[in-house]
């Protein structure tokens, strides 16, 4: 599948003269490229798994529009891994071996992406990039050398998120806080951190309950946390079973003074709780820099889907597959390791910046074709992974207004986290 891929796009770019092909010759052509994408479609993980799958679309659409990819068409294969691991696994090898995926983008969880990383695109040489997977072992993995160099992910690692709860959390006066987390190295990672942050500014973590996802009730998880009387609540979960966990809190007389994770910030778990019960609520997010990249992905999105582009992972798994592409397109050949290569020298360096949307993505096609260089400068601002495929980005701190509105708090730039984390 691969071999016969790369055989039609080497005589389309012959057609086009060597060099990159038009959208004319996009069109003509009947070739394709499979992107795979592997996304929690379905379980607890469904409400704010559609719409980041929406997004990777987005981008494909975009470079299809913009003259296809290497002179072919981008095809999308978004793949659902129900939330369980050896789905994602099974999905990620489908798409490599049987329909010829070079790129994996995904997944959401922490503990699909792993396996589908060292199981999958590790050996088979592909290049996988997360929207959405923020645990630090991944960086322990690359830092070992067992990547290969085929990992990257457009958000930052969970740790800074930990640090930052925590710090809002003394400078809210919160000085007894029990946490509730998801049961997975998301979860654990983030309670990690801030419990490491928090101790050490002087509070009490009265209790770390972990939950297991899609269960019908967490009231013994929940009659844990209260113990200890703590003056507000850290929930490090998914809508769903974070909507779960919430309700049953407050029926048993839990504080509303509350702290939410990324994941949590939806208005599925708003609906789902009730905004009336969140007003003392404060949550944080990965932040997405002002300017002309994030304004034209933002218009793009509304343009496609009628509202504005609000949930986590949105921004993140756009830049994702545009990387992926942009990468490609560079590379002038559909394959892993070229594709790996390349995704440094479209992010982070002086080449002619390129923005979101179809004619942004024509631009680079048009650059690229004379030979000239590209910087991608994304949904989420600018990208530059570091040697162990991450990116440091800035934080929005959001609450939940009375109409159930997701409202922006506070924002903390690249400068103000890094200041953060060195005096740590």
């Amino acid at each position: 599948m691969k071999k016969t891929t790369s055989t039609l796009a080497a005589a389309a770019l012959a057609v086009s003269g060597g060099a990159f092909a038009t959208s004319a010759a996009a069109q003509d052509s009947d070739c394709s490229y499979p992107i795979g994408a592997v996304l929690s479609l379905s379980g607890s993980m469904a409400a704010i798994g559609g719409a980041i799958g929406d997004a990777g679309q987005l981008a494909v659409d975009h470079m299809n529009e913009a003259g296809g990819l290497l002179g072919c068409t981008a095809e999308y294969r978004l793949r659902d891994d129900q939330g369980q691991p050896n789905v994602g696994i099974d999905a990620a090898m489908s798409l490599v071996s049987v329909e010829g995926a070079e790129v994996l983008l995904g997944a959401i969880q922490s503990g699909i992406t792993m396996p589908v990383l060292t199981s999958v695109a590790v050996p088979e040489e592909v290049t996988q990039i997360s929207c959405c997977s923020s645990a630090p072992n991944f960086t322990e993995l690359a830092a070992a050398g067992d990547t290969n160099g085929f990992w990257f992910r457009t958000l930052p690692t969970v740790r800074p998120q930990g640090y930052v709860m925590a710090d809002i959390a003394r400078e809210s006066g919160y000085e007894n806080v029990a946490i509730i987390y998801v049961n997975s190295d998301y979860g654990v990672a983030m309670t990690e951190a801030f419990d490491e942050a928090f101790t050490a500014a002087g509070g009490t973590i009265t209790n770390m309950v972990a939950y297991n996802q899609e269960q019908a009730s967490y009231r013994a998880e929940v009659s844990t946390a209260l113990q200890g009387e703590p003056d507000a609540l850290f929930l490090v979960a998914f809508p769903a079973d974070g909507a779960t966990a919430m309700r049953e809190w407050l029926s048993f007389g839990g504080t509303q003074n509350l702290l939410l994770s990324n994941a949590l910030r939806a208005s599925e778990f708003v609906e789902a709780v009730g905004a009336e019960y969140l007003t003392n609520a404060v949550g944080i997010d990965n932040a997405q820099f002002d300017g002309p990249s994030v304004d034209a992905f933002n218009a793009s999105w509304e343009e496609k889907y009628g509202s504005a582009p609000e949930g986590p992972g949105l921004h993140t798994m756009y830049d994702a597959a545009a990387v992926a592409l942009l990468a490609a397109q560079k590379a002038g050949v559909y394959e892993g390791p070229a594709i790996r290569d390349a995704v440094r020298e479209i992010t982070g360096g002086d080449g002619e910046v390129i923005n979101p949307g179809p004619e942004g993505f024509a631009r680079a096609i048009d650059v690229l074709a004379e030979g000239g260089d590209i910087t991608y400068v994304g949904a989420t601002g600018p990208i530059e992974f570091d040697e162990y495929g991450d990116v440091s980005g800035p934080y929005l701190i959001w609450g939940i207004s009375e109409e159930g509105e997701l409202t922006e708090v506070d924002t903390w730039n690249v400068e103000r986290v890094n200041e953060l984390m060195a005096g740590q």
